[in-house]
């Protein structure tokens, strides 16, 4: 079934009111005709298993089941413009190595094959693939170039001492990567995706790139920014300007029998939530009106709101070839299993990955893409411990403290998953149906445990 054939009209159950396309469609300047379609497939109402959450069994199978198998987001190919130029990626307790070679980008288990010493602890540039323990060498392209005193290995063949490769492939000038080197590539693991991705980020520099240290499962993490059902309860501030509870959710089906699909979702800006009953799109004027912190034309002058909103920010970027929706709305993609790219103007990228063997602790990464004048330097990695606050990375401007709302219900969360009597994790059956899209693929993939 393709993306089209899966279109369907608005599912039963959606919040009274206008939806997301009704309101599209009175925006002045239309949006892409991506964000015109709408899709849904019918993936039950199960509960979630808690294990899968909380146990280590699940996390050993995630681990040899999922992340040895999938297509995964490791860094930026600006991370990697040199020849000699490397980048660190680890997840859980693999780590990966890449390194511009003259042929392009390469992708290493990370690990010497001596003592198994990591070969780079860290990115940057090196003359050569190099051990810190004892030296051993390799080439950019993975082909040994020294051992100190090899007479004392007479056991050891030079071709045996190539380095194990990963599978490497680019999209939007993200750097991916498959352990797997059987597996379909990436552009079947993709899909549809990337046509439903109008927005090009190629030329994007990155000016932000913060890694937190969560103490919650890093799905737990991951689906606390899959769905807009939590903002009349983590962030009220914002329901005088955000239409939470008529969001639009949308899973596209696998176009490529065996892989993922994708899902996404579109929470209007500039529009107030449903939950706020006769509140008036004067209010909701003068409430973006303060958080913008700028001057908004009059209603009178646009129409409404949300048009008030868009022009001013219009005139502001200068971004006169965007639609409403692209400089306005909350729009955030997924890529299966942990990589989420908002779409439009928004530099918002977010990735989630386990931290160590622990199912209890992950790393969610938050980076920026901005337009610049040409590619910058990607700015290094703020590293925020367990206990630290998003509001240390000052980069994130006002989203640091929107990210600490949603982070603070987390650590109660993994606990619970340990306390309850329940059977299982239920959702909501269309505005969390991006979070069950996930766990059935997961569960396709991982399996039983």
């Amino acid at each position: 079934m393709t993306a089209t054939e899966a279109s369907v009209a608005a599912p039963a159950g959606r919040s009274n009111g206008p939806s997301v396309q009704d309101v599209l469609a009175r925006d002045r300047v239309p949006p892409p005709s991506t964000l015109c379609q709408e899709s849904q497939i019918d993936l039950g109402h199960e509960p979630i298993p808690v294990e899968r959450y909380i146990s280590s069994e699940w996390h050993t199978l995630e681990v040899e089941r999922l992340w040895k198998r999938v297509w995964q987001v490791a860094c930026r190919e600006d991370d990697l413009r040199r020849v000699g130029d490397t980048y660190v990626y680890d997840v859980a307790d693999l780590s990966f190595l890449l390194v511009r070679a003259e042929a392009g980008i390469r992708g290493y288990w990370n690990a010497c094959l001596h003592r198994a010493m990591k070969l780079r602890a860290e990115e940057g540039w090196t003359p050569e693939l190099r051990c810190a323990f004892h030296g051993w060498s390799w080439s950019y392209d993975g082909n040994m170039k020294r051992i100190p005193c090899k007479w004392d290995f007479p056991q050891l063949r030079r071709e045996d001492l190539v380095l194990p490769q990963v599978q490497v492939d680019t999209w939007n000038g993200w750097v991916f990567i498959n352990p797997d080197l059987e597996a379909a590539p990436l552009s079947d693991y993709l899909g549809s995706m990337p046509s439903h991705f109008p927005w090009d980020t190629t030329g994007r520099s990155v000016t932000a790139r913060v890694s937190k240290l969560l103490r919650c499962n890093w799905k737990a993490a991951m689906e606390a920014f899959m769905e807009s059902y939590h903002v009349i309860a983590t962030h009220p501030q914002i329901l005088t300007m955000l239409a939470d509870a008529s969001a639009q959710y949308d899973v596209f089906p696998a176009e490529v029998e065996g892989q993922p699909g994708w899902n996404r979702f579109n929470t209007l800006s500039g529009v107030a939530s449903p939950h706020l009953r006769d509140f008036s799109d004067d209010r909701v004027l003068q409430a973006l009106a303060a958080y913008y912190g700028i001057d908004l034309p009059s209603i009178e002058e646009t129409g409404s709101a949300r048009q008030s909103l868009a022009e001013a920010l219009r005139a502001q970027s200068g971004k006169d070839t965007y639609s409403d929706s692209e400089l306005l709305d909350n729009i955030l993609y997924q890529v299966f299993p942990n990589f989420q790219p908002w779409a439009g103007v928004s530099p918002i990228n977010y990735r989630f990955r386990p931290y160590g063997a622990d199912p209890d602790e992950c790393v969610m990464d938050v980076i920026f893409l901005i337009d610049t004048d040409g590619h910058e330097a990607p700015v290094p990695a703020r590293v925020l411990g367990f206990d630290d606050d998003w509001t240390e990375a000052p980069e994130l401007g006002l989203l640091a403290m929107v990210f600490d709302q949603d982070t603070s219900n987390l650590a109660h969360q993994q606990k619970g998953f340990k306390a309850t009597k329940a059977s299982g994790v239920q959702l909501a059956a269309y505005q969390e149906s991006r979070i069950r899209h996930f766990h059935h693929e997961l569960g396709r993939w991982v399996g039983d445990a």
